[in-house]
């Protein structure tokens, strides 16, 4: 067989392993053959491949990012999109596609296996958002990043007596909030899923400082407070239609200082926690993906989204995938709640 692979959406941590472990063992186990398309689906798109063989994916193991590139290009909203990338993957002698990506990659992968297209999916996504799976690699990572990011945020907090504010990523899932929060000893932590009164807040930040220590709030960039109560600003849309986020941080920060009169500051990790090696744990699960990727693609069980459960890898449906978003239940919150003020 002759397969192709793609990276879509945001770049993280363990791409680059995925990637290794799907060619190592085509190869060297199946004999199969491979191509990359550069760019996520743009790269099928407009039939703009690279060469993929077991020399081009040695040493890439530790590296962030993705030796592929990605982008956000949505091809079903693009008239004729579906049927050029058919086109281009019969040109390019492709008889199935692995697509690594969250959830609007893997969106238009069931949208194109329902046109006959051989697809297997992987998840991948920093935000853990993938329902179907336990854990997407890219996470860990992110998650590390941010509670280092916190460790020191709490001593320069604490000689200049400041409520500092640390924006991790988060649209409509706050587990890296949640995660990075808790393992970072964080005084309040806020999520999309639950809308924050800055009232609470507020008295969360005073009742820290009159402990002698200063205040750190986690905060995912999609929160937001009860409606009615602070004024947000509306991004633009990208190609799948989502709302550019970012500057909850800011806002909190003045909210802060007008209603309390403590100083605060902001700290906005963005595209940190995408960057950089991965973590271990990453390494493998996205190996070990990558591995089940292949065998899946192999085997013709096309369709199908490897996943997470417990310890071990399965294969579910790319319709029970992308079906909802996995966000954090409120059962988790309550247990962060005990360490805020």
């Amino acid at each position: 067989m002759r397969i192709g692979v793609l990276t879509g959406g945001g770049d993280c941590p363990g791409l680059n392993a995925v990637i290794r472990a799907v060619v190592r063992k085509g190869v060297s186990v199946y004999g199969h053959e491979f191509v990359g398309f550069r760019d996520g689906w743009r790269g099928p798109l407009e039939g703009d491949t690279m060469p993929l063989d077991i020399q081009s994916v040695r040493g890439i193991l530790p590296r962030g990012g993705t030796l592929l590139g990605s982008s956000r290009t949505n091809p079903i909203k693009i008239e004729g999109g579906v049927d050029r990338i058919k086109e281009h993957l019969a040109a390019t002698g492709v008889d199935a596609l692995i697509a690594i990506g969250g959830e609007d990659t893997l969106g238009v992968a069931k949208q194109l296996y329902d046109r006959d297209v051989n697809v297997v999916g992987v998840p991948k996504t920093i935000d853990n958002d993938l329902s179907g799976t336990d854990y997407t690699f890219g996470f860990d990572t992110a998650v590390n990043i941010a509670m280092e990011a916190i460790d020191r945020l709490h001593t320069t907090a604490e000689s200049h007596h400041r409520a500092l504010i640390c924006e991790v990523m988060g649209r409509h899932a706050g587990w890296i909030a949640l995660h990075a929060g808790l393992a970072g000893g964080a005084n309040v932590i806020l999520i999309p899923e639950k809308p924050f009164d800055i009232d609470r807040v507020c008295e969360y930040v005073e009742s820290r400082f009159r402990t002698r220590y200063s205040p750190i709030i986690v905060v995912a960039e999609g929160a937001h407070p009860i409606e009615g109560q602070m004024e947000l600003q509306v991004g633009e849309l990208d190609a799948f239609g989502h709302v550019r986020l970012g500057g909850i941080g800011e806002v909190l920060a003045k909210e802060i200082e007008k209603r309390t009169g403590k100083e605060a500051r902001t700290t906005v990790l963005g595209h940190i926690q995408r960057g950089g090696t991965p973590t271990a744990y990453d390494r493998v699960l996205a190996t070990r993906f990558g591995l089940q990727a292949i065998d899946a693609a192999h085997e013709g069980d096309y369709g199908k989204m490897v996943a997470l459960r417990g310890t071990d890898i399965i294969r579910v449906g790319l319709d029970e995938a992308t079906a909802e978003l996995k966000t954090v239940p409120v059962s988790r919150y309550s247990e962060a709640e005990v360490f805020f003020g």
